[in-house]
């Protein structure tokens, strides 16, 4: 994909050697520097990636990275959730580094995530975010995610209000539809 200013941005599946590692320092890092939190959080994504890497079902997870240029900007991973069901995906760590905002691939993570979802046959998603991330929040709530629960609590180092956002997947207006599932965009 080519945006309106020509910079070449990509979103492919996470494989590559190193993809792991940026994922769990690209965290550590942007959220220290923007919001202030502790080392514990990057060592809760290293746990969430840790568990990813040793455990995922391919049929029925997945993760992405995006680039522009040829280097890493952004994930997102679509994990299977706690139901005893299995109808439930979660979406986990959703990021986009400051040297690839602005290209919208935000929504273009999430949209993915959610297709392969769909597509693996969850029948809803959730995610657990925190209210300082109001630019996450606004992706989410343009895909139809609603707020389903919120509570303070003091995690990272700081005090913040985490919050559960929850969508329906078999409502098929809540995702563009020319995303196209597990694969690069070029």
């Amino acid at each position: 994909m080519v945006d309106r200013e020509g910079t070449q941005a990509v979103i492919r599946p996470l494989g590559q050697p190193g993809d792991l590692g940026w994922v769990v320092m690209a965290h550590g890092e942007v959220y220290a520097a923007e919001f202030g939190w502790d080392s514990s959080f990057e060592a809760l994504v290293a746990r969430i990636v840790a568990d990813y890497a040793a455990n995922r079902d391919p049929r029925r997870e997945a993760a992405w990275i995006a680039e522009v240029h040829g280097r890493r900007v952004g994930c997102v991973f679509c994990v299977n959730g706690s139901d005893p069901e299995g109808t439930t995906a979660k979406l986990r760590i959703l990021l986009v580094h400051p040297d690839g905002r602005g290209h919208r691939l935000g929504g273009q993570l999430v949209d993915t995530c959610m297709g392969f979802a769909r597509a693996a046959g969850y029948s809803r998603m959730q995610l657990w975010t925190n209210d300082v991330l109001a630019a996450a929040r606004h992706i989410y709530l343009q895909r139809g995610f609603t707020l389903t629960r919120q509570e303070s609590h003091h995690s990272f180092g700081v005090d913040l209000v985490g919050q559960t956002y929850t969508v329906d997947l078999t409502n098929t207006s809540s995702t563009p539809t020319e995303v196209e599932v597990g694969r690069g965009q070029p």
